[in-house]
């Protein structure tokens, strides 16, 4: 091909979609600085909210081209609202610490867990979601998807308390409801019945009421689907309905041992 018949499809396609991969970049750099602010005793909090301040503007003003320089609400009710996101995220902690053997101390869950920092930037990006900011939530939570294999959509509603232990591979939707103190394991999904563009703006993924634990790998899905308080979804469940509170569901798989 012509280099220069190349270059004019390529630009063609750039006017057509209009992405700017530094918005994706600064939006990384945004994240991480502000989790570092948070839990970092080593970041200088003083010098990393002026900077988080000027790096927010920036990625707000390529978001929302349209208020580029203007001034924006949106970094100071989020700053306000600091001190209730860290009352939730310690709980977070605490629930993590209280509910895995395996963890020695806070300090270890704050440092060592990808599903804290998951649940952190998922907290995080929910305010600016609440806020009404688009775009940059949704690649807030992306990044922590790429650095945990954890997938939060910031439209989700998570309660105090909550768990994710070892985390990979699970997937909460946008408007999957979560209560309080809720534990789910590797591998779960919170996802959609079915996936149809005119189902947009509506419930569709489901309800985990309190103090239910949901083992590796169970799938739960569609936006009528309740878990019921105080129920255990055993691994590898299929569930497309409500269950009642206090139930135990349990997938029992054929398994055939063959002795040689």
């Amino acid at each position: 091909m012509d280099q220069k018949v190349l270059i004019e499809a390529i630009k063609k396609q750039k006017e057509d979609i209009k992405i700017s991969s530094t918005l994706k970049e600064e939006s990384k750099r945004f994240t991480q600085l502000l989790f570092n602010t948070f839990f970092d005793s080593e970041t200088d909090t003083t010098k990393s909210l002026v900077e988080l301040e000027s790096l927010f503007f920036k990625i707000r003003d390529i978001a929302c081209p349209e208020i580029k320089g203007k001034p924006c609400k949106t970094w100071t009710d989020f700053i306000a609202g600091v001190p209730n996101l860290f009352c939730k995220l310690k709980k977070d902690a605490e629930a993590i610490f209280r509910n895995d053997p395996a963890a020695e101390s806070l300090s270890e869950v704050y440092l060592a867990y990808p599903g804290f920092y998951a649940i952190s930037v998922y907290r995080m990006a929910k305010e600016f979601y609440l806020l009404g900011l688009p775009l940059i939530p949704r690649l807030m939570t992306e990044f922590a998807h790429q650095v945990t294999g954890i997938d939060i959509h910031p439209g989700a509603f998570i309660g105090e308390s909550f768990f994710i232990d070892h985390g990979t591979g699970v997937v909460i939707g946008e408007t999957a409801t979560i209560h309080n103190n809720v534990k789910i394991y590797q591998g779960v999904t919170l996802g959609a019945l079915t996936v149809k563009k005119e189902l947009m703006n509506k419930k569709r993924h489901p309800t985990i009421e309190n103090n239910v634990t949901i083992y590796a790998n169970a799938t739960i899905l569609g936006g009528d689907t309740v878990i019921g308080e105080n129920s255990v979804i055993g691994g590898n469940a299929w569930l497309t309905h409500s269950v009642d509170k206090n139930s135990i569901v349990t997938h029992s798989p054929q398994i055939e041992i063959i002795s040689r």
